[in-house]
C-alpha cells in the first residue's frame, strides 16, 4: 500500500550529531555484510517524454511507478490517465523541477551510499535480510514515498527543502522535514512498523502499547542509522528535542496525573500520540506526538537495563505492559501546572 509519511511524522532540523552533541549508537562492525542494492535512477526519464507512445512505454516497464505512485486506479480510463500525465510531464514548469532536483540530489550517489549504509546494518541484525530496490523519480508533487519489503519509490520533488521554487501544499511544520536528509530516515521509520519486524499485539488498544510500538520503531531506526541526531529520527527541532528532556519529568506528570497509559480513550491518543504541531494540554512549546517520543525513553530504558536483550529479541516483545514494568523508565513525577488542587 501507498504510505504517505505526513502522517507519521512532521518535521526535521539539518543538524549532525557533532552539531547536537548526541552520541553515536552502537555501531556494528559491518566490514563482512554484504548487500546488492538495485537503485534506479528514474527522474530524467518523465521529462525527456516528447510522445505519448514513449510514456505508455515507461508506464508499460515501469508498472510499479504507474499503479502506486502515479495512482492509474483514480483515473476513469486509460486515455484518461495517459492525457493528463503527458500534460504534466510536458509542462514547462517541470524543468524548474527537474533542475532544481539536479542541484539538490546530483546524481544520486549520497542518496544511494545512505541507503547502503543503513540497509547494511539492517542485515547486521537480521541476517535474512535482502534489500528492496529503490527507484527515484519526480512526479509534479502528486507522490512523496511508496515503502514496500520489496520496492522503496522516493518523488524527489517532494524533498527539495528550503529555497526550492515549488514545494508540496501543507502546514508548515510538516513542510520543515520534506528535505533529503530525511528520506532514509523516513524509510527505516515506516520499514520499522511493519510486522515483519515490531511485533505487537493487536489486541491491546491502550494509549501504552501505542507508545512502546513507535519507541521500538525509533529505537530500530536509530540502531541502522547510529549517528543521525534523535531530532531527526522523531522530527522535532533541537529546541523541541531540548526541551523534550528537559522537562521530562513534567511530561511524565501529566501522562501519570491524566491517567493516559491505560487509558484506550481515542481522544487521549489524539492529543498524546497523534500528528499535531503542539501537545498544548503539556505545555505551549510541547511538540506533538510527545506520548511517541516518551515510549521511545521507555525502549530506550530497556535495552539500557537489558544488555544481554539483542535487537531482534527486544522487536519480538508484544506485551507493552511488561516491557514498560521491566524496562524501570520512572521519571520523577512533579506538579503539573493547572492540576493543583483548589
Amino acid at each position: 500500500m501507498r504510505i504517505v509519511i505526513a502522517s507519521v511524522l512532521s518535521c526535521m532540523l539539518l543538524v549532525s550529531c557533532k552539531d547536537s552533541g548526541e552520541k553515536c549508537a552502537f555501531i556494528p562492525e559491518t566490514s563482512s555484510v554484504k548487500i546488492n542494492l538495485q537503485f534506479e535512477s528514474l527522474e530524467d526519464s518523465l521529462p525527456a517524454i516528447t510522445t505519448k507512445p514513449q510514456l505508455v512505454h515507461f508506464l508499460t516497464i515501469h508498472p510499479e511507478v504507474r499503479d502506486l505512485f502515479f495512482n492509474r486506479q483514480n483515473y476513469p480510463s486509460d486515455s484518461a490517465f495517459i492525457n493528463g500525465l503527458f500534460e504534466r510531464f510536458t509542462n514547462p514548469h517541470l524543468d524548474t523541477l527537474l533542475q532544481e532536483t539536479h542541484r539538490v540530489f546530483g546524481n544520486g550517489h549520497d542518496l544511494k551510499s545512505e541507503f547502503e549504509k543503513a540497509f547494511t546494518n539492517l542485515k547486521y541484525y537480521y541476517p535474512d535480510f535482502q534489500p528492496p530496490r529503490i527507484q527515484t523519480v519526480i512526479t509534479g508533487l502528486e507522490s512523496d514515498l511508496f515503502v514496500s519489503d520489496s520496492l522503496v519509490i522516493v518523488g524527489l520533488d517532494y524533498f527539495l527543502g528550503e529555497g526550492a521554487k515549488y514545494r508540496p501544499s501543507m502546514f508548515d511544520y510538516m513542510l520543515r522535514r520534506y528535505n533529503k536528509n530525511f528520506i532514509v530516515p523516513s524509510v527505516l521509520l515506516l520499514t520499522s512498523i511493519d510486522s515483519r519486524f515490531n511485533k505487537i499485539d493487536l489486541n491491546d488498544k491502550t494509549v501504552l502499547a501505542d507508545m512502546i510500538g513507535y519507541g521500538k520503531a525509533y529505537y530500530f531506526t536509530k540502531m541502522m542509522m547510529p549517528c543521525t541526531p534523535d531530532s531527526i529520527l522523531i522530527g522535532y527541532t533541537r529546541k523541541e528535542i531540548e526541551g523534550s528532556r528537559e522537562f521530562e519529568n513534567l511530561i511524565w506528570s501529566r501522562l501519570v496525573e491524566d491517567e493516559v497509559l491505560y487509558s484506550t480513550s481515542h481522544l487521549l491518543k489524539q492529543t498524546f500520540i497523534s500528528e499535531r504541531p503542539k501537545t498544548i494540554e503539556v505545555g505551549e512549546q510541547c511538540p506533538g506526538r510527545i506520548g511517541q517520543w516518551v515510549g521511545w525513553q521507555m525502549v530506550k530504558k530497556y535495552a539500557e537495563t537489558h544488555p544481554d536483550v539483542n535487537l531482534p529479541q527486544l522487536m519480538e516483545m508484544q506485551d507493552a505492559s511488561k516491557f514498560f514494568k521491566d524496562s524501570g523508565y520512572k521519571p520523577q513525577v512533579v506538579k503539573v501546572p493547572g492540576k493543583e488542587k483548589a
